[in-house]
C-alpha cells in the first residue's frame, strides 16, 4: 500500500468525488496570519479539530488563546468535529484539559449527526457496530453488537455502523465485506474522513473502509458529518438570528472543510500549517482538486 501522506490522502479524495457534494468556489483565497485579522468579518467560527485545535492528543500552540480571544470579541465559537469515536461529552473533556472554555453545547460531532438521524431497522434485529470498547454505542440508544471476529455477528446484523477504526483489522474488514457480498443491508458512517492527522502519521477512518466496501460491493453509503449538511443543518439547530454571510468553517482539508462550508453556502477558511497539509505547498492541492477557501492561515 503507498505510504498514507497529503498526496495520497487527496487522490483517495478524489477517488470518491462524484460522492461528496458540489459547490461554487471564489476565484481566489485571501491569505491572513490568522483568524483575529479576518474576525471583522464574521460573527460565527465553526472549527475543525483535528489540524486545527489539537494535532493528535496535542493542543496547537497559541489555539487556546485564539479561541478566547475571538470569544472576548463576542464571536460564538463552535467545534464541528467528525470524530465519532466517543459521545461528545468525552470531547469536552479533552478540550478542557487542553485548556479551551467550551461548554457541551459547542461541540457538534458526526455521531450526533448520526444519532438525529437514525432510521429505525425493518425488523427486530441490531446494529453491528465497527467501534472501539469505550465507545459507548449504548448511548445511541439502539440495539447493537461490537463487530469483533465472529462471523455470525456480522451475518445477522440487520445493518452496519462504522463509528470508530481504532481496533478495526483487515480480517474484520474483510468479514464485513463478505457479509455485505452476500446479503445488501444500510451502513451508516459516522465519521466520513479517509484520513485523521494523528501528529506523525495519518490514520485511515471510517470514511476509507466504507468507500472501500462502496467500490468493492457497489454499495450506497450513508454519511454524516463534514462535508455532508446534516452536521451543518445540526450546528445551525443550536443558533439564532443566523446570516450565513457571517459564519466561516475553519479546517485543514479541502475536501471535508472547506468543500462542506462552502456547499452549504457560507465561507471557508483553510488552515495549512498544521494537519492534513503541514509540509507540503498546498497550492499544489487547490489547484489539482479545484477546491478553493475563502481564505488560508497558517494556523488559528
Amino acid at each position: 500500500m503507498p505510504p498514507h501522506d497529503a498526496v495520497w490522502a487527496v487522490q483517495q479524495y478524489e477517488a470518491v468525488r462524484s460522492l461528496l457534494p458540489k459547490a461554487p468556489m471564489p476565484a481566489q483565497s485571501i491569505h491572513a496570519e490568522g483568524l483575529i485579522e479576518i474576525a471583522d468579518h464574521f460573527d460565527i467560527f465553526l472549527l475543525d479539530a483535528f489540524g486545527v485545535l489539537n494535532v493528535g492528543d496535542t493542543a496547537i500552540a497559541g489555539a487556546v488563546q485564539q479561541v478566547q480571544m475571538l470569544k472576548n470579541m463576542g464571536k460564538e465559537v463552535l467545534v464541528l468535529t467528525n470524530g465519532a469515536c466517543f459521545p461528545i461529552e468525552q470531547a469536552l473533556k479533552k478540550f478542557r484539559d487542553f485548556g479551551f472554555s467550551f461548554e457541551l453545547k459547542d461541540i457538534v460531532s458526526s455521531r450526533d449527526a448520526l444519532a438525529a438521524s437514525l432510521p429505525s431497522l425493518p425488523d427486530n434485529g441490531y446494529w453491528g457496530v465497527m467501534s472501539t470498547k469505550d465507545s459507548q454505542v449504548e448511548t445511541l440508544g439502539i440495539p447493537w453488537l461490537s463487530l469483533q471476529n465472529d462471523r455470525s455477528a456480522y451475518d445477522e446484523a440487520s445493518g452496519f455502523i462504522l463509528l470508530s477504526t481504532l481496533e478495526w483489522t483487515n480480517s474484520q474488514q474483510m468479514l464485513l465485506q463478505e457479509s455485505l457480498a452476500k446479503v445488501t443491508r444500510p451502513i451508516l458512517v459516522g465519521n466520513p474522513d479517509i484520513v485523521a492527522p494523528r501528529g506523525s502519521y495519518l490514520s485511515l477512518e471510517p470514511g476509507y473502509y466504507a468507500h472501500e466496501l462502496g467500490r468493492e460491493l457497489k454499495l450506497t453509503l450513508n454519511f454524516f458529518g463534514k462535508p455532508f449538511s446534516n452536521i451543518y443543518e445540526l450546528a445551525f439547530s443550536r443558533l439564532s438570528n443566523i446570516d450565513r454571510s457571517r459564519v466561516v468553517m475553519v479546517g485543514d482539508t479541502l475536501h471535508t472543510d472547506v468543500l462542506g462550508g462552502a456547499a452549504f453556502g457560507i465561507k471557508t477558511v483553510l488552515v495549512t500549517g498544521h494537519g492534513l497539509f503541514s509540509g507540503y505547498d498546498y497550492s499544489n492541492f487547490i489547484t489539482e482538486t479545484q477546491i478553493v477557501p475563502d481564505f488560508i492561515i497558517p494556523s488559528i
